[in-house]
């Protein structure tokens, strides 16, 4: 059974809610400061720790920062295809709040097909000028999930990595180095299709890798209670091995099946034990498919501010 749908219409939310060839590179560092120059070299990485990032689903992001106490240092955004996501409001704001941008762009209805034939190359070019003209750079997650259910250019790696390709290409020669590409698959593949690494662009193309993945609880036949271990350990092995700084691209948890206030109390230790490639993690704060709040009840609340407020999640924002 799919894990992943919640990302139909989701461009949609996230603007409503904003109104309310696999290189053999080194390992990266670990849990604290570390020598290995890999993943150091890549833009935005925290000299330790991790950044904490949340996509604002549920309440005000003043009213969310209020809850667990503080403002968490990425801001996950979706947009379209067509959207003006470089010159929207929302990016200055995060920007004025001392907060990095996680623009995640969903090409929705897009023939990728066309995209490489050079169909879209002026939309690109002008996306690419207008977040040459930040005056800070910006994470951007094309094409997420493209192994499950999105199937972004049809299950086709060839063609995924083809699309990709062409538009970091045509963005390198505009943007002034201000966009910071992450390349973030689902953490299961769909059955019977190319796994994760298969679509990856390379290492010329990918600033960050990423994951998506969540913990679904028990709420419905066919789903178990998993940990954070066995939500990403597997595809995490594959991404650590490419070299490049892992941002957890969405996470939650259900409240269904286990004790959501403990995942997410072993959200720290878990990263600084099995994950220190992770340098990022992003929460989907909505309730959707499940709840994946936040403040699905008063004990997850408490548990998420005391997370937050760990000094592994407080790296400062460059």
């Amino acid at each position: 059974m799919s894990t992943t749908r919640r990302r139909r219409g989701r461009a949609a939310l996230a603007l409503g809610c904003a109104l309310l060839a696999l290189s053999g590179c080194s390992t990266g560092p670990g849990a604290g400061p570390a020598a290995d120059p890999g993943p150091r070299a890549a833009p935005l990485v925290p000299d330790e720790g991790a950044y904490l990032g949340i996509f604002y689903g549920d309440r005000p992001q003043d009213e969310t920062d209020a809850a667990i106490g503080r403002t968490p240092q990425i801001h996950l955004t979706y947009v379209g295809w067509t959207d003006e996501w470089a010159t929207s409001d929302v990016l200055a704001e995060d920007a004025a709040r001392g907060q990095l941008s996680l623009v995640n762009w969903e090409p929705v209805g897009l023939d990728f097909a066309e995209l490489v034939a050079g169909r879209y190359d002026d939309l690109l070019v002008t996306r690419a000028r207008q977040a040459g003209e930040l005056d800070h750079q910006v994470f951007v997650d094309f094409a997420a999930e493209m192994n499950e259910e999105e199937g972004w250019g049809g299950h086709d790696p060839a063609l995924y990595v083809a699309a990709y390709r062409h538009l970091h290409d045509v963005f390198a020669e505009h943007d002034g180095g201000n966009v910071v590409w992450v390349w973030a698959p689902n953490n299961t593949d769909s059955d019977g299709e190319p796994g994760a690494v298969e679509y990856y662009p390379g290492d010329d193309y990918v600033d960050w890798t990423g994951i998506d993945g969540y913990n679904w609880g028990t709420g419905e036949a066919g789903f178990t209670w998993q940990g954070f271990d066995e939500v990403f350990g597997p595809v995490y092995e594959q991404l650590a091995a490419l070299g490049k700084p892992v941002m957890i691209g969405e996470t939650s948890s259900a409240e269904v099946g286990g004790s959501k206030p403990d995942w997410i109390a072993d959200l720290v230790p878990t990263l600084q034990r099995s994950f220190p490639e992770v340098r990022a993690l992003v929460w989907f704060d909505v309730d959707k498919e499940r709840d994946w709040r936040i403040g699905s009840s008063p004990a997850t609340a408490a548990a998420f501010a005391a997370t937050a407020a760990d000094p592994y999640l407080s790296a400062p924002v460059p």
